[in-house]
């Protein structure tokens, strides 16, 4: 190990109390801390003895094996040994006999007990904690005994039950490991298990051999009633009785005991399903079950014979609903005593172990299980939700009580930066609530040695059967897991691990079922997990990625309303339930009081939505600013989609983000006329409420969505009385699949009938009582209400072609301004005004208007029957002219052009002081 750290180092550090975070493996590490948490001494106590069965199932069918490795490893010092499923060496095989008679007793004689709890950390008692492959070297033993020695173990399982029969061990001294010994430990552990299964073939085929003798040496079934070959009793029944019958054959089954149950079949006949004990001549006891129906009942042909017949799993639970209300078993039992169910037709149905019937029924009800979970499991992009789908598909089927932690990076939708802190409990979901697990919402810290963490250290689920001796469970928080064990007994802790990444804990408990949890629960709760986190992954995902696009959608919309006089504003935006849009708004103050609104829609969701949404947001300030009237805005932006669309498209991406369009309204208000001119793009009209509560959609020429080219756009202009709102929506608040837009309208038509609300007040109104409850596409709101520019803060002239009126101009306004008590600008005033008129007297010709507005400032307007712009130029020292609107510049706060239908305005802002 680098830096001299190693297990020996690494455990000397742990017995001294010392924190031990690198140089020992995970797996060694938690055994240790257990061993230590049962007090178990270092060297000197001696293992637990026990007698044992020499002729049990188990050394029977390991014993070729056993010989087989010897053989292998003849002359060699491989010491093999054989312990039962509590750790118990049943049997023990040396490569060399002479190297064998100097080892301890302990290691060279069957019955001593090895489990962890007694030995410390070694090979058979690590495999049973682990329950898989597992190797011991040296100083990760805990024993100071076994400190020379390494071994390898493995468990061996039943194949029929998946339960873990008993351990195969290899030890050898420290020096003399084999490098293949893992491999031949695998295929050994797997013949093992082979010949398991050929003892349970082999006393099942003595079962259905022993029932077939009785039935021929009588030609019928027991109590005189006629048989029948199962085939023929099943193929004139519809696949629901089928599968029915088979189920609840496998249900008495795995009972194993005399019994009988009526069922009702879809066309109202009545079989009645016997289970009877039967005895194999080898002495092999096992139970025969039976489908009768009574003599009145239409029988099929008896001319095929009897056959064994094995329930396959279902993809569904046995259908109570389709049976007679069941009775207690002892009722059943005694009936068939009686002979109440003997007489007529009976057709073997199933023969077995009633153990197996077990296991084979638990292997359906899992298949069962995983198949309801791709079903309920990852429904939504949500994460605390798919966590709560994985605990309500968990119960009852696997579990009494399932608990799930998750860190809060997870909820947010990060990726957790540690797994083992920041832990909050999420779901708690049982068959009761009054089990005392930790509240939801309460942070969680887990002690290094529980199950919780052990099982995010190794990535595996691990399974604690018996809580009451799980010490590193208990040691969590006494108290608490004190009164736990009185509603719980069994434990399995998952990582919740998708691609990689930790994303919580999810605890299985037991606590009616008086078996504990097993392997295959193991398997099963891991299956669960891995399915769930990769949902709950996803959903973290797209929840990381929907607050980006949220965040970036909110960042491009307006913060706050600009300061201007014409309109009252208020403004909403509501995202789509599960994904962000390219819906935005806008309130731009425009030259002469004036004011732009805006909405708009970006086809498509996500966060190329949201950004193109930001870019034609920005152009169509931009050209707004440039006061082009509402159609030729429109033009502009058409034009900007088809040329984004065209560079996306170049670009050969192939990621399916190109810019399908958009739609927009822009509605220009103009306080001194109270007249609106707007024009869309595809967009739905706006609403219109009149102070009087009419509500009304005025008809504007549609327009083509932004995007098609080649097709004009038209403006239209409405008169718009004072106190009147003007409501701006995107398509979201009217459309929706539960819905037509004709009712949509008349809703909001409905609500909007109320012009003493204020606009914030209107848009509160709308969103509660027209959006839809929940919204697939995102929606934004814009809510005006119209003020009129009082007629006495407006001052016009209008003068003829002479430039003699320069002076008189100049004085006219000097006049009105001290009327205004605003004489501080009037210096200002009169020389813009001076080179504006000069400017229009040289390069315009016919009328000359003057204007000056007092609002927020003081805007000096001049018009003329020219379309030609000014140009701000520099202008050198020998020109005589150039330099009046460099002067307008430097003087006003902003200046521009805005063309008409019979010309165009110049315009300049003043500031204005404190009056």
């Amino acid at each position: 190990m680098a830096g001299g750290i190693g297990p020996a180092r690494s455990r000397e550090r742990f017995l001294e109390g010392e924190a031990v975070q690198a140089g020992v493996r995970g797996l060694i590490l938690n055994s240790w801390q257990r061993c230590r948490m049962l007090g178990l001494p270092l060297g000197g106590f001696e293992l637990p003895y026990r007698q044992v069965d020499s002729e049990g199932r188990l050394v029977r069918a390991a014993a070729p094996v056993l010989d087989r490795l010897r053989a292998r490893f003849r002359g060699s010092p491989m010491n093999i040994a054989l312990a039962d499923g509590d750790g118990t060496v049943l049997q023990r095989r040396f490569g060399d006999d002479a190297w064998a008679r100097t080892l301890p007793p302990i290691q060279q004689t069957p019955g001593f007990v090895f489990a962890e709890q007694f030995a410390g950390t070694n090979g058979i008692g690590l495999a049973l904690a682990e329950r898989r492959l597992i190797q011991v070297y040296g100083a990760e033993h805990f024993s100071e005994r076994g400190l020379s020695n390494g071994c390898s173990a493995i468990p061996v399982r039943d194949p029929l039950s998946g339960r873990i029969e008993g351990i195969l061990c290899m030890a050898f001294p420290r020096s003399s490991g084999h490098p293949v010994l893992d491999g031949v430990l695998r295929r050994a552990a797997q013949a093992i298990e082979r010949r398991l299964l050929a003892q349970s073939s082999a006393r099942e085929r003595g079962l259905l051999r022993a029932y077939l003798d009785a039935a021929g040496a009588t030609g019928t079934g027991e109590g005189g009633a006629h048989t029948m070959g199962v085939d023929a009793f099943v193929q004139g029944l519809p696949r629901g009785d089928q599968m029915m019958i088979k189920e609840w054959a496998a249900e008495l089954l795995s009972h194993g005991q005399r019994a009988a149950i009526g069922v009702t079949l879809s066309d109202g006949r009545r079989v009645t399903l016997v289970s009877r004990p039967m005895t194999s001549a080898a002495g092999v006891e096992g139970m025969v079950i039976e489908a009768m129906f009574p003599d009145h009942s239409p029988r099929p042909s008896l001319s095929l014979p009897l056959h064994l017949t094995i329930p396959p799993p279902s993809a569904r639970r046995a259908p109570a609903a389709a049976t007679s209300a069941p009775e207690a078993p002892a009722v059943r039992a005694r009936r068939a005593e009686r002979g109440h169910v003997t007489d007529g037709l009976a057709g073997l149905v199933l023969v077995g172990e009633p153990e197996v019937g077990k296991y084979a029924l638990a292997a359906r009800r899992r298949m069962e299980l995983l198949s309801e979970a791709s079903a309920s499991i990852g429904t939504t992009l949500d994460v605390l939700r798919t966590a709560q789908e994985l605990a309500e598909t968990a119960v009852p089927g696997l579990a009494d009580f399932v608990t799930i932690d998750l860190p809060d990076a997870v909820l947010r939708g990060d990726e957790p930066l540690d797994p083992r802190r920041d832990l909050r409990r999420a779901v708690i979901h049982g068959i009761r609530d009054d089990c005392p697990f930790y509240p939801v919402g309460k942070r969680i810290t887990y002690h290094p040695t529980t199950p919780q963490l052990r099982c995010v250290n190794t990535g595996h689920a691990v399974l604690e059967p018996d809580l009451k001796t799980a010490a590193g469970w208990l040691i969590q928080d006494p108290e608490h897991t004190t009164r736990l064990l009185s509603h719980v007994r069994s434990l399995i802790a998952v990582p919740l691990v998708a691609r990689g990444t930790v994303l919580g804990i999810v605890s299985f408990y037991r606590s009616l079922d008086p078996a504990p949890f097993g392997d295959d629960d193991r398997s099963l709760a891991q299956e669960l997990a891995t399915r769930a986190a990769l949902s709950m992954d996803n959903a973290r995902r797209y929840t990381r990625e929907h607050n980006m696009v949220l965040a970036l959608q909110h960042s491009l919309l307006p913060h706050g309303v600009p300061g201007q006089d014409a309109v009252e504003v208020a403004h909403r935006y509501l995202p789509a339930e599960s994904r962000v849009g390219g819906d935005w708004y806008d309130i731009i103050p425009l030259p002469g009081t004036r004011v732009g609104l805006v909405v708009g829609d970006v086809v498509g969701h996500g966060m190329h939505s949201a950004a193109t949404m930001g870019r034609l947001r920005t152009a169509a300030r931009s050209f707004a600013e440039l006061d082009f009237p509402p159609d030729e805005v429109l033009t502009h932006l058409d034009n900007l989609v088809l040329r984004l669309d065209r560079e996306e498209s170049s670009e050969g991406s192939g990621d399916g983000f190109g810019i399908i369009g958009a739609t927009c309204l822009y509605v220009v208000y103009d306080p001194t006329s109270q007249r609106c001119a707007m024009a869309r793009a595809g967009h739905p009209p706006p609403a219109l409420v009149r102070p009087d509560g009419t509500v009304s959609f005025p008809d504007l020429p549609a327009g083509p969505p932004l995007g098609l080219g080649g097709l004009p756009f038209e403006t239209a202009e409405i008169e718009v009385s004072e106190g009147s709102q003007l409501v701006l929506y995107t398509d979201g608040l009217i459309e929706d699949r539960h819905r037509g837009i004709d009712v949509a309208l008349d809703r909001l038509r409905a609500v909007l009938a109320h012009p003493q609300r204020t606009p914030e007040d209107t848009c509160q109104a709308v969103l509660d009582d027209v959006a839809p409850v929940h919204p697939c596409d995102d929606i934004a709101v814009l809510v005006a209400r119209t003020h009129a520019f009082d007629a006495d803060r407006v001052a016009t002239w209008e003068l003829p072609t002479d430039p003699a009126v320069v002076p008189e101009i100049r004085a006219a306004a000097d006049r009105q301004l001290a009327d205004w008590g605003r004489g501080e600008v009037a210096f200002v005033a009169e020389l813009l005004l001076s080179e504006l008129v000069t400017n229009a007297l040289r390069h315009a010709s016919g009328p000359i208007k003057v204007r000056l507005l007092h609002s927020r400032t003081l805007i000096c307007e001049v018009s003329d029957t020219s379309s030609t712009a000014p140009h701000l130029r520099r202008a050198a020292t020998t020109d005589e002219d150039g330099r009046g609107l460099f002067l307008v510049a430097q003087l006003a706060l902003s200046w521009g052009t805005r063309h008409t239908p019979d010309g165009k305005v110049i315009w300049a802002e003043c500031p204005l002081g404190t009056p």
